[in-house]
């Protein structure tokens, strides 16, 4: 638990932007996350936790206190013949977490393979994909309160969970610090999610006519390293915008113009829209401005070629976002944290 001064970020972020942090330090307990928040210097920082650091974006300099969550294990707490109840670590990386839970044969997290990052960061994004959300299997979380130590459990209610969104984000932002995360997983019998994006074409690619929940995860496995970039060859945060939700009279505006446009519905008078497509039919994908650019096959993501600066993606991304406003008239909203 050595507290590192004016420590390298770039290995602390999926964009691999070099930033400093004034203090650095990695907690794999409640004990010494207590401690370190309960040390002099610590306590009179700014203060950041961090994952994987596969969704933030350094625009500079961190003048405070980077907090690494390493708080590892997986353990099922409770079962019955239809459910089992596994609690795992907030500092365990995600698919390796997904992988576990798929070569057991307990069904519910298969379509959210190989997204990056930490299982703590999944419920405060509501991390979803390929149909699915955290918040279908999702039961309960356990999260410190940084104001007073206190260790306060979270259900689905009370995490407010919303489109990538959480309690954590909004409301409780800055105050909590999640240690572990429970999730109710199925037994066989499972019914599997295989209407979603390009899952079923995939499976039927792969030759499976009986699809398995580690049949699903290979497809899915397949579909985002075919489309996505892998950040240990490219620099990138993953999706860099949420789907904008927009109300129908916008979407048949839209749509009036471009037929072709993907929708989905969203609630009584809404729509959700694709960014990646907003974006793409502006002419973005494949775009480069010096070091980052968006990503050819994905325009989604963002990518930092090698060198850029986090100033330098935040200005793209303001271009872009400026884009689609005076295109289509929809306002984007980054999904990626700045920093």
């Amino acid at each position: 638990m050595e507290l590192q001064q004016h420590a390298d970020l770039s290995r602390h972020n999926t964009f691999g932007i070099a930033a400093q942090a004034a203090y650095l330090a990695t907690f794999r307990s409640v004990e010494e996350l207590r401690a370190l928040l309960q040390d002099p210097l610590v306590a009179k920082l700014p203060q950041l936790i961090l994952g994987g650091g596969s969704n933030v974006l350094f625009t500079g300099n961190y003048a405070g206190a980077v907090l690494v969550n390493g708080i590892a294990g997986i353990a099922v707490v409770s079962e019955d013949a239809q459910h089992v109840s596994v609690r795992a670590g907030a500092g365990e990386t995600w698919h390796d977490f997904v992988l576990h839970c798929v070569a057991q044969g307990w069904g519910g997290l298969e379509n959210l393979s190989l997204i990056p990052g930490k299982v703590g960061a999944a419920p405060m994004q509501n991390i979803g994909a390929y149909g699915v959300e955290i918040k279908d299997t999702f039961e309960a979380l356990e999260a410190l309160r940084i104001s007073d130590g206190s260790i306060v459990r979270f259900d689905r209610e009370a995490c407010a969970f919303g489109y990538r969104e959480s309690f954590f984000k909004r409301a409780g932002r800055g105050q909590y610090v999640i240690l572990n995360v429970t999730f109710r997983l199925h037994k066989a019998p499972h019914v599997l999610n295989t209407s979603y994006g390009n899952i079923s074409d995939e499976l039927v690619r792969m030759g499976v006519t009986r699809p398995t929940i580690k049949d699903v995860s290979d497809a899915v496995i397949a579909i985002r390293r075919s489309k996505l970039p892998d950040p240990t060859v490219i620099g990138n945060a993953g999706s860099f915008f949420k789907n904008p939700v927009v109300s129908t009279e916008v979407a048949d505006r839209i749509a009036a113009q471009h037929p072709d446009m993907p929708r989905y519905p969203a609630g009584p008078g809404h729509v959700k829209l694709a960014a990646g497509w907003l974006i793409e039919r502006a002419g973005w994908k494949g775009h480069r401005a010096g070091a980052c650019g968006v990503h050819e096959r994905q325009a989604l993501v963002l990518v930092n070629h090698g060198g850029a600066t986090g100033g330098q993606v935040l200005q793209l991304s303001e271009e872009v976002m400026q884009s689609i406003r005076e295109r289509f008239g929809v306002e984007l909203e980054r999904e990626v944290n700045v920093v």
